[in-house]
């Protein structure tokens, strides 16, 4: 299997990964806020910040690209990364992104596709190679260009979970899902305001916030007989959708990333009450991140990393 170093020097190879910045979703903002759960979640999991208690929360929107001086109109995909606080003093991570698919349901597949969009003459050869040998990817085209589309506001698009978690019940039972947010704000632009900068994504939402906050909600979906829990690639049938909760964003956020502070939000910190499917992307991503920390900071992330 490729190693988190080759994943990292792959991304590289395509223009991303500046030195000192996160290998992708290098340009970020982070802010302050909470979530509080329905009483449907604490039916389908015994998790402590499901149990509709209000958490706080620390929200990080970003850009997908490695360059962290992108321009906010650049196509990409965009990403919304939640840190919960929990009463014990741990922390659990939701990880979602403007794509619903992965582009590959293995590690290898991802640094595949990464080699063949390096950028140089033969590039057209050899992304026309890697869809004769991964067929599959053509049809997911339009959704992965739907998510590249550039957006108005950070928080009128919805952001997807690409893995699947299991959520045990306080009795035992149990079923995978997979996590979406859904506006609230959907379609509603900030009224007298026009945004055109390099960083018109952060403005127009700090625009925002000043007139209140922003919510989304949380969307469980939960898997049918048929709906694959180890493949990030492969969309799910199942229409049976649960609202587990609302996270409400009420300003910037101005203690974190100061002074040597890293922030790492992982899927795979997990809480009681939630286990991580056998999705090897979901697994190799903790790793990823552990190899990005140490290469921009010099730090081990040490036994604050999930174990895997």
């Amino acid at each position: 299997m490729v190693t988190p170093d080759e994943a990292i020097d792959a991304i590289r190879g395509t223009g991303g990964a500046q030195p000192g910045s996160r290998a992708l979703h290098a340009k970020g903002t982070l802010y302050r806020g909470t979530f509080t759960a329905t009483p449907e979640a604490s039916g389908l999991s015994r998790a402590k910040h499901l149990d509709g208690s209000t958490v706080p929360a620390l929200i990080r929107f970003s850009n997908g690209s490695g360059n962290p001086k992108q321009r906010d109109g650049l196509p990409g995909v965009r990403g919304m990364a939640v840190k919960l606080s929990l009463p014990d003093g741990s922390t659990t991570d939701v990880s979602a992104q403007t794509a619903r698919l992965f582009v590959s349901s293995t590690p290898d597949g991802f640094v595949d596709l990464l080699k063949a969009m390096r950028p140089g003459p033969t590039a057209p050869l050899r992304m026309a190679k890697y869809f004769l040998t991964h067929p599959r990817l053509l049809g997911a085209l339009p959704i992965l260009r739907e998510a590249n589309k550039v957006p108005a506001s950070y928080a009128t698009i919805e952001y997807h979970g690409l893995h699947a978690f299991r959520w045990i019940a306080a009795d035992g039972s149990a079923r995978f899902v997979r996590y979406h947010w859904v506006p609230e704000a959907a379609g509603k632009a900030v009224q007298g305001q026009g945004f055109d900068g390099p960083d018109f994504l952060t403005d127009e939402l700090n625009a925002r916030l000043a007139g209140g906050p922003v919510r989304f909600d949380l969307r469980a979906q939960i898997a049918g007989p048929d709906d694959s829990t180890v493949d990030p690639s492969a969309p799910w049938r199942s229409s049976q959708l649960v609202t587990a909760g609302t996270l409400e964003i009420t300003g910037l956020d101005a203690e974190r990333e100061h002074g040597g502070d890293i922030v790492v939000f992982d899927p795979m910190r997990v809480t009681d009450g939630i286990e991580p499917s056998d999705d090897p992307v979901l697994r190799f991503r903790s790793l990823a991140y552990s190899a990005s920390v140490k290469l921009r900071t010099g730090v081990d992330r040490g036994p604050e990393a999930p174990h895997i």
